[in-house]
């Protein structure tokens, strides 16, 4: 059986000043610890340490210039969904694993979730939702339409960036280089067979 405690209630849950300021004292001690490492860091590394805290970030994304305050810590794909309303590309798997936010990254494709916002600074960013020329789909996307290439959409817009960065490669690619170049893109509805007819038929993709 448990002791009980026979104080009254309100000694029970008080705090004494002496306890309080112990208390303050430990958390401004932690922070100049903290403060100090930082320092320390920067003068071994000779790299500005930034954060905790939102910083500015200043991304360069389908074209147009998208300023930000964001802590380190946030990734490219959050950044651009939760901050910028750019949410054509989709969070799945969170984990670099499935490909549904493929981007394209100074002409190369890579996972948005894994990928932190302010590492990617002064490089051009393209996302699915810069495709379209006003209401003229790009030539991918109207292949994924006419070849009915896709069901729940999820994986949808990552396969679409990875289509496109594999038309602007091989203008003209066979089927191997295709399956090659979509490996790191998952569809959990099964739609490859359809997918690949989509990117061996799209024509007329120049490089953006």
């Amino acid at each position: 059986m448990a002791p009980t405690d026979d104080r009254p209630e309100h000694e029970r849950f008080s705090v004494s000043r002496r306890d309080f300021l112990k208390t303050a004292g430990v958390g401004s001690l932690a922070t100049a610890v903290t403060a100090a490492g930082a320092a320390e860091a920067e003068a071994q590394t000779g790299a500005k340490v930034v954060g905790p805290g939102d910083v500015p970030v200043s991304l360069m994304v389908n074209g147009k210039r998208v300023d930000l305050q964001i802590e380190p810590r946030v990734t490219l794909l959050d950044a651009l969904r939760n901050r910028a309303d750019l949410t054509g590309n989709k969070r799945v798997c969170d984990r670099g694993t499935c490909g549904a936010c493929t981007m394209i990254v100074d002409g190369r494709t890579l996972y948005a979730c894994s990928t932190l916002a302010i590492d990617v600074q002064g490089k051009p960013i393209r996302t699915v939702d810069g495709l379209a020329t006003g209401n003229t789909l790009h030539p991918v996307q109207q292949a994924f339409a006419d070849h009915d290439s896709l069901m729940c959409g999820f994986c949808t817009p990552g396969f679409v960036v990875a289509t496109v960065a594999l038309l602007e490669k091989y203008p003209n690619p066979t089927r191997d280089q295709a399956r090659h170049e979509l490996d790191g893109n998952i569809c959990r509805c099964g739609t490859f067979v359809r997918i690949m007819e989509a990117a061996l038929a799209t024509k007329g993709v120049t490089r953006g």
